[in-house]
This record gives C-alpha cells, structure tokens and sequence, in this order.
C-alpha cells in the first residue's frame, strides 16, 4: 500500500497530539512520546503545553519533584525527560551513541591511559548515596586522578554510567541550561535497575507506535543508533508494510491506524529541539527540504517553530515579552497564527504584553 506524504503528516500529528489536544495526563504524554526533548529547561513544557489541553507548568514540576519522570541524556546522546521505567531500558539500547562520545577529542586526551572502568567505579563511589553538581563529582575525580581535566572526568563518567540530573535542572524558569546541575545515580533514585541486555525491539515498537509508519533509516535517525535493520527484519511478521510516494519502506504496529489525510490541521507552536521535527531521518512529512536546509546552520542551537496547514510555516522566538513570528513565506490565514500565539503568550511569559 502506498502512503501519500500528506498521510503521513496527519498521522504523524495525530499520534504526537498535534491535531488537536489530549485530555490524557502529561505522563501518560510522555509515555507515549517514549522521551521527551528537554535539553534545555523550558523547551519541554513548552512542548507539552501545545499538546495537551489545561497544561500548567507544575504538572511537569511535580512529575520531576515525585521522580516519576527523570531527565537524563539518552536517545542521540542528547538530553530527554523519561518515565523511570522506560528509561531503566531505553538508557542501555542507546549505550554506543552515549559512550561513543569519549573517543572524541574532547574527551580523548584527558582519558588517555585510563582505566575506563575504573573510573566509572570511582564516580560510583562519590555518587553513592548522594547527588553532586558537576563541579563537585569533579574535585573528588580530581583528587583521584591528578594532572587531569576535573570538569572532564565529571562528563566521562556521566557517560559511562546511566545518571540522572537533579529536579532543579528541569524546573520551569530558564531557555537555557542552569549553570550548576546536579547528578545522581539513577538506580538509587529511581529504586529500578537498569536493563542487563539492550531491548532493540522495544525500542522500535515503542517509536512506531509515536512516530509510524517510518523506515529503518528514520528509527535510526530517532534513536541516534545504527544497525536496526536486523531488529526490524525480525519484527517484519508483527509489523504492517507501507511504502511512501518514492517507493522507500515504511513499518508501522498493527494496532496503528493512519489518520484521514483530508483531517484540518490548526496551528501549532513547536519548542526547540521538537522531536516531532528530529524524529525521521526524511523530514519532508512535516517540514520541506527547502525549509529544512533553512534553519539547518542553527539547528543544533534549538529553533522553535510553528506549524500551519500541518507543515512547517516559520520559527518564532520570545524577545522582551513580545513572540516574533518569522514565516518562511506569506500566510495564507495569518490571523490564525496570531491567535494561537495568543494563547501560547501568556503561558511563556506571565509580564508579556504584546505579539509581533
């Protein structure tokens, strides 16, 4: 069966609640999402916000005060909020984009020489019972390690053992990352070990069910991980089979249904780093390649942007209490965009006063 691209937005909205709003909680949202961009504090909530309808900003604090969503670096090596139970699974299937990171230059000549597990060992001990900032786990590495880079031993241990950071980290108050994060064993603050063997087909269950249909390339993609193909073969006989208008497979879970390409889409403001953007290796299913190349050079930087028609319209950004909306082209309804804005203003900014 061949999926046309407008069906494959729709759906791709429809399951990332960006047709229009749940009613389900924000747990359950993550859940579902599998993880949750939050490299930077803000983003998430934002995120949440445009996709669940009454969030407040302390229904995500009190999910990361009760620890029942933590925030770690996991999928593409990049930091995500998760349910502790996923993340107990999903940290040790994306083990080689994390650890990979210490053969970079960075990392490479302030670990050379090294024992590597035991100074994964040693950042066990300092962590035991306790949470750190980053500049504390890094005296104490110092000490054991003289004549190294502190700050360094600090990031190749959190990268060598599945830590989570404190929920000071993630409260609600900051567009970029706080200065002083704390870090702590996950296991001890989560009471759930992590998975002994990497659960492949869990995690491609998991993301087709959030992100489907897709093909291997796009859960690599997602995950940050290569070498799936083999998982997705063996799951093929549990799997629906699509192909997109260029012919290319696309594997879904068969309680999935593709949502009616004719459905309207309203406007939707994304955060930064949106996984429903970073979510497929061919983003034309919600964002043109043109328009991609576009924001390409800042990407990695976070670009918040707005949807229209389903696609994406333009970026925007918060300056002195007032959101900029920068489209990519002329709106056909800019009013629609302005409205939701709107909406979205006093939510960013309480003291923000006006929308341009």
């Amino acid at each position: 069966m061949i999926v046309s691209q407008r069906t494959l937005n729709r759906t791709l909205l429809d399951r990332q609640f960006l047709l229009s709003r749940t009613s389900g909680t924000p747990l359950d949202v993550v859940r579902h999402l599998v993880a949750v961009q939050g490299q930077e504090p803000n983003w998430p909530y934002v995120g949440l916000w445009t996709r669940i309808d009454g969030f407040r900003h302390e229904h995500l604090e009190s999910l990361i005060h009760d620890r029942s969503v933590v925030r770690s670096t996991v999928i593409r090596r990049t930091v995500h909020l998760v349910c502790p139970h996923d993340f107990a699974w999903l940290r040790p299937a994306v083990e080689p984009i994390v650890s990979v990171a210490l053969r970079h230059a960075y990392y490479a000549q302030e670990i050379e020489g090294l024992d590597l597990g035991e100074l994964a060992q040693i950042g066990r001990e300092a962590l035991s019972g306790r949470s750190l900032t980053r500049r504390e786990l890094g005296r104490l590495l110092g000490e054991r390690f003289p004549g190294r880079h502190a700050g360094r031993l600090a990031d190749a241990v959190e990268l060598l053992e599945p830590l989570v950071h404190g929920p000071s980290a993630g409260v609600w108050g900051k567009w970029k990352n706080r200065s002083s994060i704390e870090v702590t064993l996950a296991e001890e603050w989560t009471g759930i070990p992590m998975a002994a063997e990497r659960r492949l087909e869990t995690m491609v269950l998991r993301y087709l069910a959030a992100f489907g249909p897709a093909s291997v390339m796009d859960v690599q993609a997602w995950a940050g991980v290569t070498r799936l193909r083999e998982v997705v073969e063996g799951l093929r006989p549990r799997l629906r089979v699509y192909r997109n208008e260029d012919g290319k497979e696309l594997f879904d879970v068969p309680e999935a249904t593709l949502a009616d390409p004719g459905l309207p889409a309203p406007v939707r403001f994304l955060p930064a780093f949106d996984n429903s953007l970073l979510g497929h290796q061919d983003r034309t299913r919600v964002i043109s390649e043109e328009d991609r190349k576009r924001i390409a050079p800042a990407a990695s930087g976070g670009v918040p942007t707005f949807l229209v028609d389903g696609f994406v319209g333009g970026t925007w950004t918060l300056k002195d209490g007032t959101v900029l909306i920068s489209p990519f082209r002329p709106l056909a309804d800019p009013e629609a965009v302005l409205e939701e804005a709107e909406r979205m203003l006093p939510f960013i900014d309480a003291h923000a006063a006006q929308i341009a």
